[in-house]
């Protein structure tokens, strides 16, 4: 059978047109709603062609549409409340751990095996790309986001939907915009002026947006400037479909839609996860809408041939996913540790305590379940592979998420890498039991964990009291302590001058103990970098004290109760991060960018350059040691003036052999450069001196330089 769309020589857009024209009206509506492909209750069932996930619309045989099939998250093919029973994924690293690799051909390699497992499980829709940036420190969601600066994040994710899509997957970018906390997120409302807005993130989206062209959009629970996102007219009519001519379609989060005529007007064209709203607004209220004249045809066929327009693009219709499909897991663990091998930050390393020699004769692990495997954050994202070590977590939903620990254990990768003559554990719940395994040992391996999890935001920055003391007290009586971080984002570490070595490993997935190990003893040398800054204290911080309303609900899938309250973001404005401790001549405990490595890196020569298509950089790197390594090359720029603070305006991640030297040119992106002209709508490059700088991180300039920029303005079209 021959279907309208399969005539040669068609665009994506004239493909779904030709959808479109065919379509019944019950058809449409029944792609503009849907519930969460989930049993929420006892006695709920799921229609039988459903594979069992976030969300899906029925096929459309008559017309060769296949379903849409869709799933979370950006860290794997998850499965939340068990839906589809001995379903086996591969977890990716946290997000986190991708931005700490600067490393944008990575993103794409694990975004292709993100979207290879999601097509051989029969999806054609992954809940990917969280390009939010981190504004908020303890946020809950911080591991699914890649970093606080709008250039890494938005290169990195861009990257990162080019490879789920590649294999014939649409990918969402999420969540639009400024969703920097969990608490009370349905009711937060985030102002920001808009130019503050376009040069922090929005600029992140839009990166993301050019450069992995994602099928959909999601915007966030939270409100901006006084309406919710998934009903902003600013954010998806003026900026997203207005401005950047975004051609896909924008569906709501799961439970976040609160209108139909609004919604659609501003620029909704899906309202996802139905049966967790008050309504189902896209349904009968939108039919009513229509018979009003308040919303036409053409608008709802608008919606339409966005979705298929989508799916026509990445060629989810032309090769529809088959469930089934054979996965090579083993080749996937492998990009999943080559990842956390990238991501690990060497935070601190006296006396080359790193890597660990082989001839030791006992090593005691301690901490964090490091037998059984390495820590996972919960929610929708959560990934759980076979094998995987389950603990009480959250309600997400009405679903129970479990605390969830990736089946790769530190401890047996430890005793596979080392020749140590005895690897011994302990769980680190009694300090005196830890203190006496100890005792005699050549070097203590204390894993320490912090737990986040979507609808959880972390209260305040610090560790627990017990795993402080116990880092504490061993450190006290031993000389040889390394720290293995495993966090969802910045901790405070109250005994950093205490100990010789401590790595930062994230959540680091599937491959995480491997990876771990492989720093420790030196068979990768690490060349994370901090996609963060962690601060000295959360009196640093643009907002410290964390905004919890307790007559507000953070969860959605019950009423919203409460009264929304205001989060003011224009406190820091653009200035996230690492540009607000500049700003405010703050030091924190470790600068964004910062991460040692087990060889040494020199620079030389910087020359800048502005011709009239770009701005450069070149200078060259040495690597001055006597091992193989990776630096990630970080290019800054300030107005002499001092109108902003520093912003990352280029890096490049480069490998050199021993006392191998590479000349290297980096084009600054142009929009970081800018400032955003709300009354002229438009970018400016103000006519000045601005110093570009080389750095090893956001607070260590190495290399300087002044140039004197040609006076610029530019926008959209």
């Amino acid at each position: 059978m021959s279907f309208p769309w399969q005539k040669p020589g068609l665009t994506a857009d004239q493909q779904a047109a030709a959808i479109v024209a065919e379509m019944t009206t019950d058809e449409k509506f029944a792609w503009l709603s849907g519930p969460m492909a989930i049993p929420l209750k006892k006695g709920d069932t799921l229609p039988a062609e459903a594979i069992g996930s976030a969300a899906y619309y029925p096929a459309i045989p008559r017309l060769g549409i296949p379903a849409l099939q869709q799933s979370d998250a950006s860290l794997g093919v998850s499965a939340l409340g068990g839906v589809r029973p001995g379903d086996h994924a591969t977890a990716l690293a946290s997000s986190l751990a991708l931005g700490a690799s600067f490393d944008p051909d990575l993103a794409q390699t694990t975004g292709e095996m993100l979207g290879r497992e999601a097509f051989g499980k029969g999806f054609n829709v992954q809940l990917a790309g969280g390009a939010n940036l981190i504004r908020e420190p303890r946020g809950g969601r911080n591991f699914e986001y890649i970093s606080e600066d709008p250039l890494l994040t938005g290169v990195m994710a861009g990257h990162s939907v080019r490879g789920i899509q590649s294999q014939h997957v649409v990918s969402t970018v999420k969540h639009f915009a400024v969703n920097a906390q969990e608490t009370g997120r349905v009711l937060a409302d985030s102002r920001i002026s808009e130019s503050a807005l376009r040069e922090s993130d929005l600029l992140a989206f839009e990166l993301a947006i050019d450069i992995g062209k994602p099928g959909a959009v999601m915007p966030g629970y939270n409100l901006v400037n006084g309406d919710w996102a998934s009903e902003n007219h600013f954010l998806l009519s003026q900026v997203l479909k207005g401005d950047w001519h975004y051609a896909g379609w924008v569906m709501s989060d799961w439970g976040a839609t609160h209108s139909a005529t609004k919604a659609v007007r501003a620029g909704l064209d899906v309202q996802s996860g139905a049966n967790l709203d008050s309504c189902v607004w896209f349904d009968q209220p939108l039919r009513d809408a229509m018979a009003q004249g308040e919303i036409t045809e053409e608008q709802i066929d608008g919606m339409i041939q966005r979705i298929l327009r989508s799916l026509f693009a990445c060629g989810a219709i032309q090769h529809p996913a088959q469930r089934g499909n054979r996965l090579d897991y083993s080749w996937h663990q492998l990009i999943a540790q080559r990842e956390a091998e990238q991501g690990i930050v060497l935070l601190k390393n006296t006396q080359q305590t790193l890597p660990l020699a082989p001839e030791l004769n006992r090593i005691v692990v301690i901490g964090a379940h490091a037998d059984k495997g390495v820590l996972a954050g919960g929610g929708s994202s959560a990934v759980t592979p076979q094998g995987s070590l389950q603990k009480e977590g959250v309600d997400f939903m009405g679903i129970q998420t479990p605390k969830v620990y990736h089946p790769s254990s530190p401890l047996a990768a430890i005793r596979r890498n080392s020749l140590a003559k005895q690897v011994d554990f302990v769980s680190g719940d009694s300090i005196e039991e830890a203190l006496d395994a100890s005792q005699g040992s050549d070097a203590v391996i204390i894993f320490a964990e912090e737990w986040r999890s979507e609808a959880l935001d972390a209260q305040g920055l610090d560790l627990d009291d017990h795993q402080n003391q116990l880092i504490d007290q061993l450190s006290a009586v031993h000389p040889t302590i390394i720290v293995v971080l495993e966090t969802g984002g910045a901790v405070t570490l109250p005994w950093l001058d205490k100990v010789p070595a401590v790595l930062e490993a994230w959540y680091p997935g599937s491959g995480g103990g491997e990876a771990i190990a492989g720093v420790i003893f030196g068979r990768v040398n690490p060349a994370g970098r901090l996609p963060i800054t962690f601060p000295a204290a959360a009196q640093q911080l643009p907002h410290p004290e964390q905004v919890d309303p307790n007559t507000t609900t953070s969860l959605p899938g019950v009423e919203v109760k409460g009264e929304i309250f205001e989060i003011d973001y224009d406190v820091e404005g653009a200035d996230v991060g690492y540009r607000w401790f500049e700003r405010q001549q703050l030091t924190p405990l470790f600068p964004f960018g910062f991460g040692l490595s087990y060889t040494q890196f020199g620079y030389e020569d910087l020359q800048l350059c502005q011709t009239s298509d770009d701005i450069t950089a070149s200078l060259t790197v040495i690597n001055c040691g006597e091992r193989e390594g990776s630096d990630v090359v970080q290019i800054y720029l300030r107005p002499t003036s001092g109108r902003y603070p520093s912003r990352l305006v280029a890096f490049q991640k480069v490998t050199l052999a021993p006392g191998e030297t590479q000349r290297i040119s980096l084009s600054l992106e142009p929009r970081v450069v800018a400032q955003w002209d709300s009354a002229q709508q438009q970018w400016s490059i103000a006519g000045e001196e601005y110093e570009i700088y080389q750095a090893t991180d956001a607070a260590t300039p190495v290399l300087k330089g002044k140039l004197t920029l040609t006076a610029q303005t530019f926008g959209y079209r």
